[in-house]
């Protein structure tokens, strides 16, 4: 089995979420015959986040793909970044270090073309929700991608850097996020939602979402995998 290396810490939750959730699976699918080598580079969350925060996107990529050199050393071959908004400066992270990451938006994409769905929600952070990189592949595949008015936006990022980010899952979270859902699938018509946050499934999953809900940490989980025991 291939060794995994993950670029964690943006957030911590997710990191935990991967590194907990690899182990289990490939445990499980080997009959409790093997675990795989996993090696986590963690970054400074908060210089991460300050990067993008203020479009400082040559920094970042510089800043992740340090990280990735590290993950390298290590004899880790199947390297993936452990949360939707780093994929901002994917395409420059690649051409950097020249690995071919395990994308969140391509592993998503493919999912969502074997499905046949043809319009689609997206939620995560605002970066995520206005700029392209989780869009781009979707639309050059032929399929609708929405997202909220622009106030939805702002609250569903809000709620993600000050709640989920830190582990806080809340009630009335759930109900304000449901509402703009509903609100998304009777005004756009959507057929299903991308979690386009690691976070997120901290709060929806498909038992209370209103429309067929797709985890992005899920499906890049099961890309991860099935790509180390190749």
């Amino acid at each position: 089995m291939k060794k995994i290396g993950l670029v964690g810490g943006t957030g911590p939750e997710s990191t935990l979420m991967y590194y907990k959730e690899l182990n289990s699976r490939i445990d499980k699918l080997t009959n409790n015959k093997q675990m795989p080598d996993i090696a986590i580079e963690s970054v400074n969350f908060r210089r991460a986040w300050d990067y993008v925060s203020n479009q400082k996107y040559d920094s970042l990529a510089d800043y992740l793909s340090e990280k990735i050199e590290n993950l390298k050393a290590t004899g880790a071959e199947v390297i993936a970044l452990t949360a939707a908004t780093m994929h901002i400066v994917y395409e420059q992270i690649v051409q950097k270090t020249s690995v071919n990451l395990v994308s969140i938006p391509k592993s998503v994409c493919e999912e969502i073309k074997k499905k046949g769905y043809k319009k689609v929600g997206l939620l995560g952070t605002i970066f995520t929700m206005e700029q392209d990189y989780m869009k781009k592949d979707l639309i050059e595949s032929g399929i609708e991608v929405y997202v909220p008015e622009k106030s939805d936006r702002e609250l569903v990022a809000k709620r993600i850097y000050e709640e989920l980010e830190a582990g806080t899952v809340k009630e009335s979270t759930l109900k304000e996020f449901i509402v703009i859902i509903e609100k998304m699938k009777k005004e756009q018509g959507i057929e299903a939602l991308i979690l386009g946050c690691t976070e997120l499934p901290l709060l929806l999953n498909k038992n209370n979402c209103p429309v067929d809900c797709l985890d992005c940490i899920e499906i890049h989980l099961q890309n991860l995998i099935e790509l180390a025991e190749i």
